[in-house]
């Protein structure tokens, strides 16, 4: 089966797997895909995203509508992103990441395998508004990690492997455990991740 390529502003060299569908849906707006982009088989991008140069993934992820994605940006195997999303430049979001509608993921950030991010706070309990986490600029999420919906994790800080955020994570600062509580960042992870 070939490609399925339906509104689609596409940049120079970019590549585009078979079994992959680009601009699936019918919006107002096309995808918008920069130079140089790798969008392996089964993937799903719809309408109404626009992504920077040097996008790739891996195969069988979803990338939903009103999604915006910067420059050098990896989404890996699996992961969803599931709209109404931003993601700056230099991210590295590995297997099997949900990214729930409403989220903002900023520059140079990690984000493990398995990581769940989420957006409702009473899940169909109550009708009170979707609202996704804040990743700031180069924060890590370990796997597996789980973040409640409206946290903001903050610049340069580090959420721990298995950690359930329900609350804020200061800048520069490690959140570990269940629930997660703040610990000052071991120096080893002291600094700016190294994805660029």
């Amino acid at each position: 089966m070939s490609e399925t390529v339906r509104d689609v502003v596409r940049g120079d060299d970019c590549t585009v797997d078979a079994d992959a569908t680009v601009g699936y849906g019918a919006f107002d707006e096309p995808t918008r895909i920069g130079d140089g982009a790798t969008i392996r088989a089964g993937s799903i991008v719809y309408g109404d995203v626009t992504i920077g140069d040097g996008f790739a993934t891996g195969h069988d992820v979803l990338v939903r509508e009103g999604t915006t994605i910067g420059d050098d940006v990896l989404v890996g195997t699996k992961t969803v992103i599931d709209g109404e999303t931003t993601i700056g430049d230099d991210v590295s979001l590995q297997t099997n990441v949900y990214v729930p509608t409403r989220t903002t993921i900023g520059s140079n950030v990690f984000v493990g395998p398995g990581a769940v991010l989420t957006n409702d706070e009473y899940p169909v309990r109550t009708d009170d508004g979707l609202e996704g986490p804040t990743i700031e600029d180069g924060a890590s999420i370990g796997a597996n990690a789980t973040l409640l919906p409206g946290v903001t994790v903050g610049e340069n800080a580090f959420v721990a492997a298995g950690a359930v955020v329900t609350t804020d994570v200061p800048a520069d600062s490690l959140a570990v455990g269940t629930p997660a509580t703040v610990q000052e960042l071991p120096e080893p992870l002291e600094g700016a991740n190294q994805l660029a």
